[in-house]
């Protein structure tokens, strides 16, 4: 088992190869949950991500070639620390890992095979590479020290904390949290949020035994990990006191609220503490938490999909269908309603096919963006009222 004194040989260790990252209080989004909240900013490691305080803390005294499975950030942080000790790396990804990752794990210097449809089947085929040494990217004493160190850092620049929040995937950053924090601020609570589409710890915290599930596609492919680590899952079982769950559209919000407010790039699973913070509002009020943004390498390829969601979200972007006659007039006659509540139009979509629609009528969405949630209500009722038929959607187009 991993012990505090791990956590401080960890530190000593790594501290000439890694940052240690600020803890800021973050004014807006203490006065958005009535809390004091302060956020541990590991999206500004090196590498983007914490995964780098495990892997030079694993590979130190490493001489041989080393091999990984992950999804990104642990791949990204192996090919640094190899590439800065000499060391051969080999990285295993799945074929849905994010581009992005795959070719900045690349220009870290280490050879990338994509191989599975999941980490799991990754994994498995790396743990076959017996040429190699195999660098676990969260079930490994050395990986669980090394992240432990952000457990010390935060508790070295802030006392009297409530709660810290901090993401889960396999469970390796919060099981070293946990060991720090409740070394040094036995009375502060370490609760982990995972998202909905893999909740693989929070079933196994609540039925007291490791627990696996395929993860479904989610924004927080940094935490997509079907089954905890068995070293982590102990330590999860004996430190750390709640897991939370969150929905993909909690999320988005996040992300955006974090590029709005914060004005800095947090990738889905590093913002799941702030998305566990807008759903459960009423149960942190008042409280001192600080949030472990435990990274920021998102695939910018999708960021507009993801904004779009957490805009849909936060209800300043509403969609609805309309059914209105397919007759010249009608179609000026709702725009210019939606005009008169000085929403805007950002999209419209035509449907004359929908197997449900009469003839000489016509199905419409419309993407518009309005003030809240409010204003979007007053427009539907209003276009009722008017008599047309209008449904809101969730959905994002």
């Amino acid at each position: 088992m991993v012990e505090f004194r791990d956590i401080q040989n960890a530190a000593e260790n790594i501290k000439n190869f890694v940052h240690k990252t600020p803890l800021l209080y973050s004014n807006s989004f203490s006065k958005m949950m009535g809390a004091e909240i302060f956020l541990k900013l590991e999206n500004l490691q090196k590498t983007g991500s914490f995964k780098v305080r495990g892997a030079f803390n694993k590979m130190l005294n490493v001489s041989e070639s080393v091999i990984a499975a992950s999804m990104g950030n642990h791949a990204q942080a192996v090919a640094f620390a190899a590439g800065r000790l000499g060391i051969k790396a080999k990285i295993v990804m799945p074929v849905t890992a994010p581009i992005v990752k795959g070719e900045a794990t690349k220009g870290y210097g280490a050879e990338v095979e994509s191989y599975g449809e999941s980490f799991q089947e990754s994994l498995d085929y790396a743990l076959s590479q017996k040429d190699y040494l195999f660098i676990h990217a969260f079930d490994d004493e050395k990986t669980i020290a090394g992240q432990g160190t952000v457990g010390i850092e935060i508790i070295d620049d802030l006392k009297d904390i409530d709660i810290v929040l901090v993401p889960i995937g396999g469970g390796g950053l919060i099981s070293g949290i946990s060991i720090a924090v409740k070394t040094l601020s036995p009375e502060t609570r370490v609760i982990g949020v995972q998202t909905e589409s893999a909740p693989a710890a929070y079933h196994s915290f609540r039925e007291k035994k490791i627990y696996e599930k395929v993860p479904l596609p989610t924004i927080a492919d940094g935490i997509a990990i079907g089954k905890v680590g068995e070293r982590t899952f102990e330590i999860i079982r004996s430190n750390v006191d709640d897991i939370l769950l969150v929905e993909e559209a909690s999320i988005a919000l996040a992300i955006l609220l974090f590029l709005e407010r914060k004005k800095i790039v947090v990738e889905g699973a590093g913002a799941v503490a702030l998305a566990a913070l807008l759903r459960n509002r009423e149960r942190f009020a008042g409280k001192r938490i600080v949030l472990v943004v435990s990274g920021g390498n998102i695939d910018f390829t999708v960021i507009d999909r993801i904004i779009q969601k957490g805009l849909v979200s936060d209800g300043r972007v509403g969609i609805f269908d309309a059914t209105l006659d397919d007759v010249p007039g009608s179609l000026h006659t709702l725009t210019g309603i939606i005009s008169s509540h000085r929403a805007n139009i950002l999209n419209i979509f035509h449907d004359r096919l929908a197997g449900n629609l009469p003839i000489g009528k016509i199905r419409v969405v419309f993407v518009i963006e309005v003030r809240n949630s409010e204003h979007l209500k007053e427009i539907l009722v209003n276009l009722g009222t008017k008599g047309f038929e209008v449904r809101q959607r969730t959905d994002t187009v």
